[in-house]
Formats: C-alpha cells, structure tokens, sequence
C-alpha cells in the first residue's frame, strides 16, 4: 500500500536525501521517497500505520526539525518551530558577545559561553551525534569538532565565530527554500479554474477535469483556454505567452489546434476537447517543474566535499598517532598528549570559517554587481558550466517592437503611411499596434465605421476611404503589418523585435571563454535565425514549447554538460528548474521564474552572465587556495607534532596562524574580478 504524507522543516536537497536514506532502513518500509520541493513523502508498505511511527522516529533523530503529518493539514512555512529556532539564535548571540566582551568569574564565564554555544548551535550538535549511530558524517560533525577543538586551545571567540556563522548561514537558507516553495507553488495559478461546456445546446460551467475527449467548450475574450483544444467555429488572437514566452499574439482560425494556457484576446471560440486534463499541455509544464527539482544535478559546496573524508581521516590517524607513540615509547601519557597535539593542530576551523567567508564574499560581490545568487552550492556549480541557453523575448530582446521598415507602393511618404496605420491601430491592444502608434507624429483622429477583424487586423473610413490595416497575405511573416487603401495595398510595414544593448557583449564574452551558447525561442524561425545571426550564438532552435527546451536541457545534461538556462517567463520555469544553473530577470521576470531560478540578474543585463561565471571561477579559485594553505601547514604541523617536535604552543600558533591567513585571502572574494578591465577593453574596441 502506497501513501503520501505531508513533510516540512528540511532545510536542504542533502538533508531531504539523507532522511530518505535512513527512512529506508526500517524494517516496515519497503520503499520511501520525499520530494523536497512539493514537501511530500512517499511511503509503500504493507503497514501504514507502524511504517508511519517509524518514519516520524527516524526523523526526530536525523532531522529533528522535520514534521511529518497527514496532506489534508494546513502548512505554514514559519511556524512556532520556526520562530523559537530564530529566537533561541539572537539569545544565544547576544550572550556569546556579554561572555567575551565582560570580565567575569571563571565559573560564571564557563556557564555563560557554554549557554551561548548551546543555543547557537544545539541543533547542529545533535544532529552530529544522531548522525553518527546513523554511520552518516557531514558538516554538522565538522563544525561540532571545530568548537570543541577551538575551546580545547583556548580559542573562545573563534569558536562561537564557526557556530554563529553556521547556525545564521542555515537560518537563512531556510528562510529562502521556503520562499521559493511558496511561489513555485504559485505556478497552479496557470491552471483553469473552470470551464464553459455546451450540454444539449445549454452552457455548463463545470471544473477542468470533468471535461472528456471530443466534449464542446465556449471560451469568451479574455478568458483561459482550459484544455487541449481544435477550433469548430470564430477565430480570435490568442496570447501564449505562458506557454511559448513570445509576446506577439498568435491568430487562430477553424481548424487550427489551441494548447491549454492559451487566452482569448478577441472573439468567442467554439472548441472541441483533443486532450484529456491530466495529458493537457498546462499539467505537463506543471509536472515538469515538480520533477525538474528530482533530477537537478545536487550539487556540493568544496567544504562539504571534504568535510565528508577531512573527520574520518583525523580521527584515524590520530588515533594510529597514539598507538605508535604508545608502542615505541611504552608510555600511555606521552601517546595521548600526542594524539592530542594532532586533534588540535587538525582542528578544521582554518577552512571552516575561510570557506563559507570565501563564498558569502563572492555572493556578496555578485550582490554589488547586481547579481542575486542563491546560496553558495550555486556559486560553486556555476564555475563549472561550459553550456549557456538562452530564451529569446525578454531575455536577449527587450520584448517590444519597433518599425524596421515600411515599404510603399504609391505616392504616400512613410510619415503618412505610419499615420494612416495609427488611425486604425489607436483602438488595439495589439502590441504590433502599439508599436506603429508610438512612431506616429501627427495627431490622431476619429475615423468612421471602425471594425475589428478578430486574427486579421481592423478596417475603417478616413475621408471617404475605406482602409485596412493588418495581415491578408498569410505568407508574410508575423512581424509584417499590410496597409490597403480602396482594396489596393498601399503599404508593408516591417516591425521586429529589439535587441537588448548588452545581448551582443553578452554572447561575445561567453564565446571568448569557449563557453556554448545556444538560444532556445518560442518564436518562428525567422526571427529566431535573424537573432542568432546577429548575436553569433553558437546554436538556435525555434517553435519550442517548454516540454523542448526541457528535454534540449535533459539531452545535455545526458551528455555529461553542465548547462545554465537564462530566462524569463513563467513558460521557462520548468527549463530554469531542471538546469545545473537557472539564471532569471529581475526586472521583467515573472515571479515564478525569478524564484524557480537559482540566479537573478537584477536589471535583466544578459552580460552579467558572464560576470557572473567569473566571480564563481575567481571565488572557487580563493577556495581551493584557502583549503591547500590549510591542509600543507596542517600536514607540516601534524608531522612534526607526532614526532614530538612541536608541542601544543606551536599546534596553537600554527591553528591560529594559518586560519587568519586564509581569513584575509577569503576577503579578495568581496574585491572582483577582472571583469571590469575586460569590459573596458570591449568598449575601447567598438567605440
């Protein structure tokens, strides 16, 4: 038997997996699985109730703040648990700052530093210890170990340094998971609330999913199309934007198929359901988000990497340390003295406090930049990518139109052709209309026996003329406007799409750095070939949905290439959540892009790709420079500790020593790149 629980508190994909894992080894389960985005956890056995209990006593050891319940209970992402937690934190911090900073009783010091400790961190202590019997070691253990040894050498501060910096590092990653649960969550918006069904010639509002195959709807302007459709009668524009990302409403006419997600700009379609709810075009792009987040590449932090070997091997050879002391010198005291000498000068606080400072100082640099990057597991991935997808509209083109060209054939001037168009366009939303109104000098008048040609365009009079503006020639492309005097065509007007400034910067700095750049487009293939043509990517496709562009993604990551997505509707969530690295904007983002992304370009500057991927390789550099500092003095030291060289003064020394001085080399994280010199030399050269 198979059912789904209700699971919230899991602070991390690793920590979601690592329950999963322990889950598994109870007896009354058969198989579990937990879905860390929708905060569900699957559970098959052949006893619900006792594989229940189970699950909830594992999770109280592995994850003590993680909840299990019944689906049907409200969630709230900041509950009491929540609040006692963050409360609990700044009590803890602000007693931390009265132990160091007031001379005090020895007794009274002690009772007061190892109440702040506790309270700081009591969470990641327990979960070390939990972890342990579970033969599970991860960051929680090294960080536990890290004040133990800090307090062993009599470093009090730098302790409370590594558990205060870790304990807030954690609460705000919490708080910002739980924000982006919450709007990816937001995403069902996009699904119809009802539907409009003809029932022996009567209208039926009735739900979505009551709806059969072959069954008639009725959808009005302005309305959603609910299902997978075939037009039996009216045509109308339609705005798909929620499903390609282009802007540019799309005529439908008898006989054409209408996708889900679409809505109705202008007249009433009669449609013929092709598709049933669950196989509609909107569930799928919901579905493909959810499992989008289940087969994101998990990427690790290079601490956790080696956290995860770095305690093994200490408490190994510390203790073959002890051992050969013990049987060369026969003397216990010596052999744990120095054993004890290796704990200390291995105490990891060198790069437990250098490594998460390298990376909130690379964050904090992108920050500056206008870079909003989610956490540091993002930062580091995004050194890696060597494959940069980019939608087109909104992302490498501003989204809005402009007049390219307008071709005569008469007498008339350009300036007369666009203020003849605007007399008819002046009463559309269309955005092809707005953007001949807006390049119109002269002033606007009313025209007689205006009409709206539902996917066609409009006609009216103007000084005993009849006149039409739109499209009848269907061969042309979407982006032409025909303009017809007395049934004579007098006129072609040629819009496009403008690109953004920064697109060509954006794409040259990326080829500089052999790093593939694809576009991936809703458009038609004009268009889209025009862009890639003009901005030299390396590859396009056009006439995507968001079911291509996910499987495009899937495909590479097949191919073992760490790929980042650049987009920016709502149609781009699913791509922007499957990606090693989803990259929105911040500007003209819709919310559910921005916080399905993992990076935020904050003023929707494609360049900033690039800047952006130089601040993770200078960062992860910084990293590594910082870990093999720490592990040559730590191997100098340990060696000659172990020989009884060094006592435990110099261990102390070289601890402290070598932890101040990848502290400093931590801080050019927060200084930059190079980027701004290369961005100079480009400027010089297209000046």
């Amino acid at each position: 038997m198979i059912k789904k629980y209700k699971i919230l508190g899991l602070d991390c994909p690793n920590c979601a997996k690592s329950l999963e894992k322990a889950i598994n080894n109870e007896k009354s389960i058969k198989k579990a699985e937990i879905n860390f985005v929708k905060e569900y956890l699957v559970i098959d056995s052949d006893n619900q109730e006792l594989a229940l209990k189970d699950a909830i006593k594992v999770a109280s050891k592995v994850e003590p703040d993680a909840r299990i319940m019944d689906t049907s209970k409200t969630k709230k992402y900041f509950d009491k648990n929540f609040i006692l937690n963050s409360l609990l934190l700044c009590l803890g911090l602000v007693l931390a700052v009265l132990t160091l900073a007031i001379p005090m009783p020895k007794v009274l010091f002690w009772i007061m530093y190892i109440s702040s400790a506790l309270l700081i961190g009591y969470k990641t202590y327990y979960k070390a210890i939990s972890l342990i019997f579970k033969k599970i070691v991860n960051e929680n253990l090294l960080v536990t170990l890290s004040i133990i040894g800090a307090i062993c050498v009599g470093k009090y501060m730098e302790g409370l340094m590594v558990i205060g910096l870790y304990s807030i590092g954690k609460l705000l990653e919490s708080i910002a998971l739980n924000k982006s649960k919450k709007s990816i969550e937001a995403l069902t918006n996009i699904k119809p609330e009802f539907v409009t069904i003809l029932v022996d010639g009567e209208q039926k509002v009735v739900s979505p999913k009551e709806v059969k195959i072959n069954d008639i709807i009725i959808v009005k302007p302005g309305e959603l199309v609910p299902l997978d459709t075939i037009v039996l009668e009216g045509s109308s524009s339609l705005n798909m934007q929620s499903l390609t990302g282009e802007s540019l409403p799309v005529p439908s006419k008898k006989g054409d198929n209408v996708m889900s997600g679409s809505i109705v700009l202008d007249g009433t379609l009669t449609l013929k359901v092709t598709s049933g709810y669950e196989n509609s075009t909107v569930s799928k792009i919901l579905n493909l988000i959810e499992n989008a987040q289940d087969k994101k590449s998990k990427t690790e932090t290079v601490i956790s990497k080696i956290a995860k070997w770095y305690t093994y091997a200490v408490m190994l050879l510390s203790a073959v340390v002890f051992g050969i002391v013990w049987l060369i010198t026969k003397d216990v005291n010596v052999a744990v003295y120095r054993g004890l000498i290796f704990l200390v000068i291995s105490c990891p606080c060198a790069f437990a406090i250098s490594v998460p400072l390298s990376y909130f100082s690379g964050l904090g640099n992108a920050s500056k930049s206008g870079i909003l990057i989610k956490g540091s597991n993002y930062l580091d991935a995004l050194a890696k990518v060597n494959v940069v997808a980019f939608d087109k509209t909104g992302t490498l083109t501003t989204g809005e139109f402009k007049i390219n060209n307008v071709e005569i054939y008469n007498t008339y001037t350009k300036e007369e052709i666009i203020f003849l168009a605007s007399l008819g366009e002046q009463y559309s939303i269309h955005p092809l209309a707005k953007a001949i109104v807006s390049e119109n000098t002269k002033q606007l008048l009313s025209v007689n026996n205006f009409k709206e040609i539902a996917g066609e365009g409009v006609s009216f009079e103007y000084n005993d003329k009849k006149y039409f503006v739109g499209k009848k020639d269907k061969t042309l492309n979407s982006t032409v406007v025909e303009v017809f005097e007395d049934d004579e065509k007098i006129a072609n007007i040629y819009l496009s799409d403008t690109i953004k400034d920064s697109a060509k910067q954006a794409i040259d700095s990326l080829n500089d750095n052999n790093i593939k750049t694809v576009l991936l487009s809703g458009d038609k293939e004009e268009a889209v070939k025009y862009l890639s043509t003009e901005l030299n990517l390396s590859e396009y496709y056009a006439n995507l949905l968001p079911e291509d562009k996910y499987k495009y993604i899937e495909e590479q990551k097949q191919n073992k290439k760490m790929i980042a997505y650049v987009g920016d509707g709502i149609n781009d969530a699913p791509a922007l959540t499957l990606a090693d690295i989803g990259i929105s904007m911040g500007i003209n983002g819709s919310g559910a892009s921005i916080e399905a992304s993992d990076i935020v370009l904050v003023d929707d500057n494609p360049n900033k790709v690039n800047k952006a991927i130089k601040i993770s390789k200078f960062t992860r550099k910084i990293v590594w420079e910082n870990i093999l500092l720490s592990i040559i003095i730590k191997v100098l030291f340990l060696t000659l500790g172990a020989l009884g060289i060094t006592g435990m003064l110099s261990a102390v020394i070289a601890d402290v020593g070598v932890t101040l001085l990848a502290i400093l080399n931590s801080l050019r994280a927060l200084t930059g790149t190079k980027e701004k010199q290369l961005e100079h030399k480009y400027n010089e050269s297209n000046a």
